[in-house]
């Protein structure tokens, strides 16, 4: 049992959504570690029920809650269903590369319904709920190296990780007087599901061994230590921020000089 110091999220419900694998899956792991109550939120129902049923055996708080951020409906529905919130963490997400005068109508709609038109809408419904409540609440969103830099091969999704960023500086703004700490976590080089092809080539794990102060890619664990504490006690004078997790990458480089 988690006790009640500054990093424990003892009596608090998180919701966290795209909760069915990678770095939202290792937030609501750790999340629940530290006490919540997760609300596991995803399209994947099996996924969920999956993930919960092991999160209980452990004598932890989860629920599966099925979630489609790419539909209006479904996440009014789930805003219904899960009740009070008191930490709403935005991980859904999708990615197409190709170069950018090769997308398609198609392709644009879906990577910015998914990654934040959809998000937009969850965080509108929650957070209008934790104002009403006046209990005080916690959004940690899910952005990217691409709301900060660019890459190649990234217009949709930097665009719709650029504008998570313009978010959460403005919801710190006007939240703020309701003790609501709004930031955003920018994950570097995490494998994932999105990309682990990707990193299965010698010369991308070349690349980045010249690229960055920590030589090796993250994983999801690397970065939801970072959620649990922009959900806890903790962090509650940090706001409107966004965290690099990111192996160095946005601010080193190697060369191959030594002294």
């Amino acid at each position: 049992m988690a006790d009640d110091g500054p990093f424990s999220l003892s009596g608090k419900t998180a919701l966290v959504a795209g909760a069915s694998r990678g770095i939202g899956l290792a937030i609501a792991r750790q999340m629940a570690g530290a006490g919540a109550r997760v609300i596991l939120a995803a399209r994947s129902e099996d996924a969920l029920e999956k993930h919960s049923t092991e999160l209980r055996a452990q004598g932890l708080a989860a629920d599966p809650l099925v979630l489609d951020v790419a539909s209006l409906e479904s996440i009014g529905a789930a805003v219904e269903s899960a009740g009070p919130v008191d930490i709403l963490v935005n991980v859904s997400g999708t990615n197409v590369r190709k170069r950018f005068e090769q997308f398609t109508p198609g392709e644009w709609e879906r990577v910015l319904q998914t990654n934040l038109h959809g998000i937009v809408e969850l965080t509108r419904l929650v957070g209008a709920r934790m104002i009403e409540r006046g209990a005080g609440g916690k959004v940690v969103m899910i952005g990217s190296l691409m709301s900060l830099l660019g890459l190649p091969y990234l217009s949709a999704y930097a665009i719709t990780k650029s504008g998570l960023w313009g978010l959460t500086r403005v919801l710190a703004a006007e939240w703020g007087k309701h003790n609501i700490q709004v930031n955003l976590i920018a994950p570097g080089f995490i494998i994932t599901d999105l990309n682990r092809d990707m990193w299965q080539a010698g010369e991308m794990l070349d690349w980045l061994k010249g690229a960055q102060a920590n030589p090796r890619p993250g994983t999801p664990e690397d970065v939801a230590p970072l959620a649990v504490f922009l959900a806890a006690r903790a962090s509650d004078y940090v706001t409107g921020q966004l965290i690099a997790v990111d192996g160095g990458y946005s601010t080193t480089r190697i060369w191959p000089f030594e002294p």
